[in-house]
């Protein structure tokens, strides 16, 4: 059964398309309008190994802040979709994950809850003109539709590129072993028989 989804939403801040499929090799087609968000979300699908389309046009004359957490939302609603009753998967991931002098891990329960903690200060507010907060307000809105638990958390680091560079692999990392399948539990991953979202 193939795990895909397309996405479309429209909202009076933001247009979105979006396709996704989660046993793909990595290719990524993005265009948000933010450079540096579609740096990150390039990465995200690299290293989760999910072929990702995304085009969005939002009210980038206000600022980032609605493209930013709605595509969030609208890339956790397609993994939603993806994984339909999500059995057969390992349902947690987690990682690791070094960017130069930087150390981030990430772990991600698919399970269909969510959640998000986030511990990852950033030592400017800003990349180039993209805000910082906006890492979080992404995960978060990823989680809130995908029905996630997202933790990431930096033990060190002085780039903020790095840091929001590493905060996406180790996720994207941590996604791609929790959608993997499972050869030995072809059912649902919990003991109670059935996840929710």
């Amino acid at each position: 059964m193939q795990r895909t989804a397309t996405v479309a939403r429209k909202t009076s801040e933001t247009s979105i398309e979006l396709a996704l499929n989660l046993d793909g090799t990595g290719k990524a087609d993005i265009a948000t309008g933010l450079g540096f968000f579609d740096h990150m979300l390039t990465l995200l699908a690299g290293h989760s190994l999910v072929d990702l389309t995304i085009r969005c046009a939002g009210d980038l004359h206000v600022d980032g802040h609605h493209t930013v957490e709605d595509v969030g939302r609208a890339l956790g609603q397609a993994f939603r979709e993806a994984l339909g009753e999500r059995r057969g998967i390992r349902r947690y991931g987690d990682c690791s994950l070094p960017m130069d002098e930087t150390l981030v891990t990430a772990a991600v329960d698919m399970g269909g809850r969510a959640a998000t903690v986030f511990r990852v200060p950033f030592p400017v507010p800003t990349i180039g003109t993209f805000d910082t907060q906006l890492v979080e307000v992404f995960w978060e809105g990823f989680a809130a539709t995908a029905g996630a638990n997202v933790h990431a958390i930096l033990h060190h680091g002085a780039n903020a590129h790095h840091i929001a560079e590493a905060v996406f692999k180790a996720t994207a990392r941590a996604i791609r072993m929790a959608v993997e399948h499972d050869p030995r539990q072809p059912g649902i991953p919990s003991t109670k028989g059935t996840l929710t979202v």
